[in-house]
């Protein structure tokens, strides 16, 4: 829950931020020289291209919501099987240990959804964001029959 509200709470400062840069934006073309309308489309696309990725980003949150919460009801969801270290984190060796077990069933199953999602599970455990994402997307287009890449 606290992930959410944090997600949300950030989300509305961006938005409130594009709204702030668009209106700048808007000021700047309404001079009415070259160089400030010039400048005006140039900080108009700024919030275009955040509004874009904060979209995207959201889309993203909620279809992996959606995934865990499918997978919860099947009984499917990962189980926490990792060490933690005194400070709470998580063990690396212990994360290796279970990333190993999750790459062994996607490759036994790689059109299964559910084992690319604990795959991306595992990924974010070991600390590899970019192919925890790279992987949830997979899951996400293989739950959606989307073609996917081999």
């Amino acid at each position: 829950m606290r992930a959410k509200i944090t997600y949300l709470v950030t989300a509305a400062v961006l938005v409130f931020y594009f709204v702030l840069v668009g209106s700048r934006g808007v000021m700047l073309i309404q001079s009415g020289t070259a160089i400030t309308v010039t400048f005006g489309v140039a900080v108009l696309i700024l919030p275009v291209i955040g509004l874009w990725f904060l979209w995207k980003n959201t889309q993203f949150v909620r279809r992996a919501n959606a995934l865990a919460a499918e997978l919860d009801a099947e009984g499917g969801l990962p189980v926490d099987e990792l060490k933690r270290l005194p400070s709470g984190r998580i063990d690396r060796d212990s994360a290796d240990e279970v990333f190993a077990k999750r790459k062994a069933e996607t490759e036994t199953s790689p059109d299964d959804w559910r084992c690319w999602f604990r795959l991306a599970v595992a990924y974010h455990d070991a600390r590899d964001t970019p192919r925890a994402r790279k992987a949830m997307q997979r899951a996400i287009a293989l739950h959606d029959g989307k073609p996917v890449e081999a």
